[in-house]
């Protein structure tokens, strides 16, 4: 079901009604019946964790899209205008039916690009990304080669012979797209079986551990994403919030003792989201039932400011 955005949620502290340089995103931000050629970002928001429950998570991830817009308000803005932010409101998942709403979400993504303005899809469990990806390849055509970065501690790669959850949408999409390819970011080695490595192998993937981002992303590493980049045409990006440290990012379904600073993670998005081919960005996995003193919701929505600030200046 498609929810029209609450604008209610965009509120905070206001500095100064006239002088743009003292503006916060809540003072920015118009809703979807006042898009204008100016816009660079429409935010959408996926309200659903039925993915979460189908891979035996833990729930509450539906409703992060409007605590991230709450706590995005009052992030001051340094953008090159004060007219770049539209919401589009929120996809809700009713009665179990996942496929129906990521297809809605898909249907959305599509009609955010068409307008020329690059979506940030605010989950949502980790299956948000299959109704992201749906919108992209409706939107680019079937022979483009679209380029997936995954910024996660999991390869989410798992069967769906059962049924799709958080845990297949990579595989769903490698099986059935022969132009989509896949680089997983911050995968933790024991936090993904062998079989997932082995599945990982079989498509065709390569990866970047966890381990390898501790401190810096190595020359090597940002070689390997730039090649990766260069190999397609355009790259859609998707952050799991449960690849950073869980000390940072307490409220996820599946936190991580080992996972990736918060500034890694901010470098990451910075050097993805500034590159001409990235056309899309989510995020997932915020489980604000789970957070302690919404530590995990801030980090959020001060990496999709980061994401803001990397479009406005393209």
């Amino acid at each position: 079901m498609y929810a029209v955005p609450n604008m209610d949620l965009w509120k905070g502290r206001t500095d100064s009604l006239i002088d743009k340089d003292e503006f916060r995103i809540h003072q920015i931000v118009s809703d979807h019946s006042k898009t204008s050629t100016n816009d660079s970002c429409g935010i959408i928001g996926f309200s659903c964790d039925e993915g979460v429950r189908r891979n035996k998570g833990r729930l509450g991830s539906k409703e992060a899209p409007n605590e991230i817009r709450k706590s995005l308000s009052s992030l001051s803005w340094h953008g090159q205008s004060a007219d770049n932010l539209v919401d589009f409101g929120n996809i809700i998942c009713e009665n179990q039916q996942l496929e129906a709403a990521q297809a809605e979400l898909g249907s959305h993504v599509e009609k955010i690009l068409t307008k020329n303005i690059f979506p940030v899809i605010l989950g949502g469990g980790h299956e948000t990304f299959y109704g992201h990806y749906l919108g992209v390849r409706s939107y680019v055509g079937p022979n483009v080669k679209i380029g997936i970065l995954n910024i996660d501690a999991h390869f989410d790669l798992r069967s769906y012979d059962q049924m799709t959850s958080s845990g297949t949408m990579f595989k769903q999409i490698l099986d059935n797209d022969s132009q989509a390819s896949y680089l997983p970011i911050g995968i933790q080695r024991y936090g993904n079986t062998k079989k997932l490595f082995n599945t990982a192998t079989s498509l065709n993937c390569s990866w970047i551990y966890e381990e390898e981002l501790v401190n810096e992303i190595s020359s090597e590493n940002e070689e390997k994403i730039q090649n990766f980049i260069n190999q397609n045409d355009c790259i859609i990006l998707t952050l799991c919030m449960d690849v950073i440290n869980a000390s940072e990012a307490p409220g996820v379904s599946a936190p991580s003792s080992f996972g990736l600073s918060g500034k890694i993670v901010r470098e990451l998005i910075r050097k993805i989201t500034s590159h001409k081919k990235t056309i899309s960005f989510d995020i997932c996995e915020v489980n604000p039932s789970l957070d302690y003193d919404n530590r995990t919701v801030k980090l959020a929505a001060n990496l999709i400011n980061e994401v803001f600030m990397c479009v406005d200046k393209k």
